[in-house]
């Protein structure tokens, strides 16, 4: 029985030069799930929003 390879992507992880030839080292990895990418889009908003506070508060606002 053959096994599908759906949902796996190759990614390139090293890349250099050798007796004049490119070399690429690549991996398979699989994509994120729904819940992780709204974690993550999550964490982003909210270091977003401090980096926002912090120069506020730097420029003297008190917003």
């Amino acid at each position: 029985m053959a096994r599908r390879s759906g949902g796996l992507t190759i990614v390139p992880v090293t890349l250099y030069f050798k007796d004049g030839r490119a070399k690429v080292e690549i991996a398979l990895a699989r994509g994120k799930k729904t819940w992780d990418k709204r974690y993550a889009l999550g964490e982003r908003e909210a270091s977003r929003e401090v980096e926002r506070a912090v120069s506020r508060r730097l420029k003297g606002r008190l917003d």
